[in-house]
């Protein structure tokens, strides 16, 4: 009776003890302030739903009434289930997003700067849609790149789920592997209602977003669409068409920008040789000429030439006259007379032997000279007048009385010999010295011979 009555209904309530069976299936109650019951939503209708079903979610559920004899109470099988109204979701998605932004997810600090030129460009987003024809467009107007597209579905059930693995499937490409690693991931879906773009407010792909390795711009939506992905990634742009102009620069505005820094710079390195050019002339016209500077020696050469020229004449003038001055004084006559007078004066000059008498008589003199110094430096020439010179044993002469008596021996030198005491004992036998010879005076030398006449 109560599956025929109520074989179709619509129930509005507050999910509460939402479970989920290992076999897909899904149970759960339905509050409000007065009543309760209990629901159950099979698996082929669990996958279809477009949001996450969680404790205090406020939702219409479509389906019938039936009984449960293990139980002996009654509950509703669900066939659809959507969220009661705009303001239940977006209670839902701010209470999603505050739990979120307090594990740090949404941190401006965690964003990245976008690679100013990548060469591979991955997209997350339906491969049928408008979306990513906008994309490929836009990016072959601006600048071509290699574009990655991984299909997935961005609406209904199982989408979030397919976003969140292409996420990670594109941070997980190893570099220099077969299939090119991404410079740069955009995550892009078209415009729709708050419901169809449930999938990006899901939670795993927040993470996903959040954790991958690779910048990523969040294009879901249009201008006022805002989803918790667009907070995750890195960039959000206003539509996908924007995500694509902000992927890649404009190829044109690179090659104007190139070509004036190459004109700069030819500038640049043009300029200061056209500056020095100019600077070489302004002085170079300052510079006299040469031939003002070759004027005034050029003149004095020419002056100190005709001078040399006039100065040799002369020379040979006077030269010539004195040489026939000369002529007369060179004749043979006068000649053989300077010849014979000559040899007359030779013939007269003779060797005096005073010259060598001289020099023998001033050499005896400084030799006697030296021998009287030497006789009157002699210690002992004072021996003569009772002087007596004390030696020690070793030939030193012992001058002070300290110095004798550090002695053991001592020589007393007389004037006829040489007396050996001891210091403090008897006297020692003398021991006569031999006379010293004195030194015999040099004969002087004889005359030399007159020298005879050399002519």
């Amino acid at each position: 009776m109560v599956e025929d009555r109520f074989g179709f209904v619509r129930i509005r309530g507050e999910l509460s003890g939402v479970k989920r069976a290992a076999s897909g299936h899904l149970y759960l109650s339905m509050k409000d302030e007065t009543a309760r019951i209990d629901g159950v939503m099979w698996r082929g209708n669990a996958q279809r739903l477009s949001f996450l079903p969680e404790d205090g979610v406020e939702v219409i559920a479509t389906g019938k009434l039936t009984t449960y004899p293990g139980r002996s109470n009654y509950q509703i099988v669900i066939d659809r289930m959507e969220i009661a109204g705009e303001g239940a979701l977006l209670a839902l998605l701010a209470k999603t997003k505050a739990r979120l932004e307090a594990e740090g997810l949404f941190d401006p600090a965690r964003k990245r700067a976008l690679p100013f030129l990548p060469r591979v460009i991955g997209v997350v987003t339906s491969p049928t849609g408008a979306v990513i024809r906008d994309i490929l467009h836009r990016l072959a107007d601006r600048f071509s790149s290699h574009v990655l597209v991984w299909p997935v579905l961005v609406q209904g059930q199982g989408a979030a789920d397919q976003v969140a693995a292409a996420v990670r499937g594109f941070s997980a490409i190893a570099p220099g592997g077969p299939v090119p690693r991404p410079d740069l991931v955009i995550v892009a879906r078209g415009g729709g209602s708050i419901e169809d773009l449930w999938s990006f407010n899901e939670e795993v792909v927040v993470r996903a977003i959040a954790d991958c390795s690779i910048p990523v711009i969040s294009a879901v939506g249009h201008e006022t669409d805002t989803t918790l992905a667009d907070f995750a990634a890195d960039v959000r742009a206003p539509t996908p068409t924007a995500a694509a102009e902000m992927a890649v620069p404009v190829r044109e505005d690179l090659l104007g920008q190139l070509a004036e820094l190459a004109l700069r710079t030819r500038r640049a390195v043009i300029r200061p040789v056209k500056l020095g050019r100019e600077r070489l002339a302004v002085r170079a016209e300052r510079l006299p000429r040469p031939e003002a500077l070759l004027s005034v020696p050029a003149q004095r050469l020419d002056d100190l030439a005709d001078r040399l020229r006039r100065g040799l004449k002369d020379r040979i003038t006077t030269a010539r006259t004195a040489l026939q001055a000369d002529a007369a004084r060179l004749s043979a006559p006068l000649l053989a007379a300077r010849v014979a007078r000559a040899r007359d004066r030779l013939a007269a000059a003779r060797l005096s032997p005073a010259l060598v008498t001289q020099r023998i008589a001033a050499g005896q003199e400084r030799l006697d000279g030296l021998a009287r110094l030497s006789a009157s430096l002699n210690p002992d020439r004072v021996l003569e007048r009772g002087y007596v010179r004390v030696t020690s044993a070793d030939g030193r002469t012992v001058i002070t009385r300290g110095a004798a008596a550090g002695e053991t021996a001592l020589a007393l030198h007389f004037r006829d010999g040489v007396l050996d005491v001891a210091v403090g004992g008897a006297a020692v036998p003398p021991v006569a010295a031999p006379p010293v010879a004195p030194k015999p005076r040099p004969a002087p030398k004889p005359a030399a011979p007159e020298q005879g006449k050399l002519l």
